[in-house]
């Protein structure tokens, strides 16, 4: 299986390197030429110039930022793929952004597959991310060697948008936690409790989570090195206001991690890890 990847940031590399590692990879594309050769030097691959450079792949993955960039590049390979190809949006867009790239692929005999993950920059190092996938189950399955190569969970959520969907619920749930976590530590400070035995005690109750232990030790310690960034979750958070109000539903949890997030990337933080989050309930 020929795969191609195109998005080559911080979660994208590992997650190409990956695929390399299971000899499925036969091209990489980026926006920043440069770092789409240097990653094929490195791995002895291909470096893609234009979608034509895709044309032989049987499945090509995106990692990219925004909707405009995924319905960029699907509107290319759409021209240039053979039918029968399966084109894989590991992005976190909108609802409508997925089923727009697939009816386009679709005119051209093409599968597509809209598939976000969650488990953060060490999920795709590890290989351990979870795929929350939307489309017909065909492409799904053809797909799957595909996505085992970095995922730990592959879940079929549905037809196609399902995907970003549950992606809109997940980061919800992350929101709230990450609004929790660093008021909690904040208040902690305050009172002046020891880091390190307050962050394993609150580790080993029901307070324990993902964010709390990849990050509590280093926001205690005010490093905000990305992870994932402040501005990225602001994005993905405007995508699930959007779904949200489709559906007749207000998040007050949304509302505030939005104000939050919103202010943290106005004061020049945009950059910084999620985690950055504590600044603001720190009263800095």
């Amino acid at each position: 299986m020929k795969t191609g990847f195109i998005g080559l940031g911080a979660m994208g590399a590992p997650m190409a390197r990956y695929l390399h590692a299971r000899g499925l990879l036969t091209v990489v594309g980026n926006r920043t030429q440069s770092k789409a050769d240097a990653l094929a030097r490195e791995l002895e691959v291909r470096a893609a110039r234009s979608a034509d450079n895709f044309a032989d792949c049987d499945v090509v993955a995106m990692c990219v930022s925004l909707d405009a960039d995924v319905l960029e590049n699907v509107q290319a390979l759409a021209q240039v793929l053979k039918p029968g190809a399966v084109v894989v949006d590991h992005s976190t867009v909108s609802v409508q952004t997925a089923r727009r790239a697939a009816a386009m692929l679709h005119e051209h005999g093409i599968g597509f597959v809209d598939a976000p993950v969650s488990g953060g920059v060490e999920g795709a190092r590890n290989g351990k991310l979870s795929v929350m996938a939307g489309g017909d189950a065909e492409s799904i399955e053809k797909v799957r060697p595909v996505l085992e190569a970095y995922a730990s969970r592959i879940s079929h959520m549905g037809a196609t948008g399902a995907g970003q969907a549950t992606k809109a619920v997940n980061q919800v749930l992350v929101a709230g936690i990450n609004e929790a976590v660093c008021e909690g530590l904040a208040l902690g400070e305050k009172l002046g409790l020891d880091a390190d035995r307050l962050l394993p005690t609150l580790m080993a109750g029901a307070a324990g989570n993902w964010f709390l232990e990849k990050r509590g030790g280093t926001m205690m310690r005010s490093e905000f090195a990305p992870g994932f960034k402040s501005a990225h979750m602001l994005k993905d958070l405007r995508i699930v206001r959007d779904i949200a109000r489709e559906a007749s539903i207000q998040l007050s949890t949304l509302e505030l991690a939005l104000a939050d997030y919103g202010r943290l990337v106005d004061q020049g933080d945009g950059d910084s890890d999620t985690s950055a989050l504590i600044k603001l309930k720190r009263g800095s």
